[in-house]
């Protein structure tokens, strides 16, 4: 048969043949992808990642779908080159057996031109789908990390019913895995299937009937080939379901066992007062014990799956050659057909094997989508919980506001207050009578509260924690946050370094390192007063921002914020009576929601 095509004409046959199924197979997948995105759960996940990004309305335009159809054509190419090759083999092998030099070497020849042609289309399609999945992943990180920062829902994703595990690692891996992990499936889908049409014809021809139990079967290999393969595949199935589970679980286990770890790192010292090693060991060997659980019960059930694929992928290799051997034998067909019959076999077998042989890819490929679209979906819930009524305004005002717990108990009820330019309010109560909470109401982020808050939005209000938020990167990165690092000059910020008893940092502006493990607690808070010093909020909340500083600093902090922002309105959180003196009204929170404001005396 490799004699049969006529090579001269060939480079423009397949040029048509190309084009014609590139066309069809495009149409096709359009089909298929509309049905399995409507009418199936994994399909209808896919599309919520991937239509955003290739639809032509999408941010990046027509460019996306133009580099999948590229690569929809560069395999089909490959496809039609397979095909090429094994009459190329058919032909050489059949000189072979009839001693034809000539014809021997023109086949070499063609082999040679259609390997070189092979090489340039394999590393084509590599780059094509390298570049699609490189830009894929740019803008799925962009879209789920802007998902997961709107509406603060990375915050408060912790107080819905069904919290979320790692986000971190479904952002940093399974982003990266799932437009890798798509192209490769779908290149691989639609490769088998372009080849199981192809080999099938070829399959088809060079198949001849066999005798069964008296009863002949015509064009047998083609039959033997579907029924041998969709048995195995359906085996296949139901033996390597399991796998969608194991690896999902594989993913939470490992991501539980280093955040663990991590922990660990942070805490470092508070372990080591405590001599807590023993407990903490308990704790890791009891998550790396159930990453190691699932990971045999993965190699157990991948050795029952992946042996079941072998022995099938094994046998397929002499079936077509035990087939056609007697018609060989009687000289009904060539040493090339039956070259050529294996080859189409093992083709056909491979094509319709591909989703049996990658199902444990789509395992992981489901666990995958199953992480993703249950981040999104718990961003969703968490901008869905309830929160307070947040309005733009000068000073602070706040009106019947309520605060309660998860539990529906009430700390602070329906609170009126009213601050202009200069005011400070002081927030007094026992532990637990929600002090903190209130804050964290007014800044909105407690999905338990109901009322008014009028308040400047954005850089307009500044919150100051206990122990304020030191970010990664340079000192200066620290003193500006959550402005840009560049917004702070030199003059500017070694002259806020001094005046917050902070002056020993001041050459040390460019230093990157993990200031937050660096400096004391005394000196974050110190560095706190600096950023508020060079933010310069019209409000500022200062939940025990000086508790770990001595009387001395806090005095001279509160002095200079009172000099330098003198228009600022202030709300303290704190226990020490010293704070009095900075401030000129009192909210005192008395438990079961009750409260009560009083005048102090500078």
């Amino acid at each position: 048969m490799g004699g049969g095509l006529d090579w001269s004409a060939e480079w423009s046959t397949s040029i048509m043949w190309i084009v014609g199924v590139f066309v069809a197979t495009a149409v096709g997948c359009g089909v298929i992808a509309a049905v399995v995105t409507r009418c199936t759960v994994w399909g209808r996940q896919f599309r919520r990642l991937a239509y955003p990004y290739f639809s032509p309305r999408g941010e990046a335009g027509w460019r996306p779908l133009l580099g999948v159809l590229l690569l929809l054509l560069v395999t089909i190419a490959g496809v039609r080159l397979t095909v090429l090759f094994s009459y190329q083999s058919n032909g050489m092998y059949t000189a072979l057996q009839r001693l034809d030099a000539p014809d021997f070497a023109r086949f070499v020849g063609i082999f040679g031109i259609l390997a070189a042609i092979y090489v340039v289309q394999v590393l084509l399609g590599f780059y094509i789908q390298q570049a699609l999945v490189i830009r894929w992943r740019v803008w799925l990180n962009d879209h789920v990390v802007r998902d997961w920062l709107g509406g603060r829902a990375y915050h408060r994703g912790r107080f819905t019913p069904s919290v979320v595990d790692n986000p971190d690692q479904r952002i940093q891996e399974d982003i990266a895995s799932f437009p890798a992990d798509s192209a490769t499936l779908a290149v691989g889908a639609v490769g088998s299937l372009v080849s199981l049409v192809s080999f099938t014809i070829i399959l088809w021809q060079l198949s001849g009937p066999v005798s069964v139990f008296g009863t002949e079967i015509p064009r047998a290999m083609t039959f033997a080939a579907y029924v041998y393969v969709i048995v195995a595949s359906v085996i296949a199935f139901r033996v390597g379901r399991p796998l969608i589970r194991l690896n999902f679980l594989e993913e939470r286990f490992n991501a539980s066992f280093r955040y663990a770890l991590v922990r660990l790192r942070d805490n470092s010292e508070n372990v080591a007062f405590h001599r807590g090693e023993d407990v903490e060991r308990s704790t890791l060997s009891s998550r790396f014990r159930a990453v190691i659980d699932n990971a045999w019960a993965i190699v157990f059930r991948s050795l029952k799956f992946q042996g079941f694929n072998l022995a099938v992928s094994q046998a397929a290799v002499v079936v077509p050659v035990l087939i056609q051997a007697p018609r060989y034998f009687a000289g009904q067909i060539t040493l090339g057909d039956i070259q050529q019959t294996a080859t189409a076999f093992g083709q056909v077998h491979d094509s319709l094997s591909f989703f049996r042989n990658a199902y444990d890819q789509f395992a992981s490929y489901r666990a995958v989508l199953d992480r993703l679209t249950g981040l999104l979906d718990a961003d969703a819930e968490a901008r869905a919980l309830p929160s307070v009524q947040l309005e733009d305004g000068d000073g602070l005002e706040v009106h019947d506001l309520t605060v309660r717990l998860p539990d529906d108990r009430t700390l602070v009820d329906e609170l009126d207050l009213s601050l202009t330019a200069g005011d400070a309010l002081l927030v007094t109560g026992a532990s637990g009578s929600g002090k903190t909470t209130l804050l964290r109401s007014m800044a909105d982020l407690w999905p338990y509260a109901g009322g008014l808050v009028r308040r400047p939005l954005d850089d307009g209000a500044l919150f100051l924690s206990q122990q304020p938020y030191v970010p990664l990167g340079t000192l200066r990165a620290a003193l500006s946050y959550p402005q840009p690092a560049d917004g702070v000059d030199d003059e500017q910020a070694v002259r806020v370094l001094r005046q917050v008893q902070l002056p020993h940092l001041a050459d040390r502006l460019e230093d990157e390192v993990d200031w937050a493990r660096r400096l004391s607690p005394g000196e974050q808070q110190r560095l706190g007063f600096a950023r508020v010093l060079i933010t310069r909020p019209r409000v500022v909340f200062l939940d025990e921002a000086t508790s770990a500083l001595d009387e001395g600093l806090e005095h001279t902090l509160y002095t200079l914020l009172r000099d330098e922002l003198p228009d600022c309105v202030v709300v303290s959180v704190g226990h020490r009576s010293t704070l009095n003196h900075f401030h000129d009204e009192r909210l005192e929170l008395l438990g079961d929601g009750r409260w009560q404001v009083t005048a102090l005396h500078r």
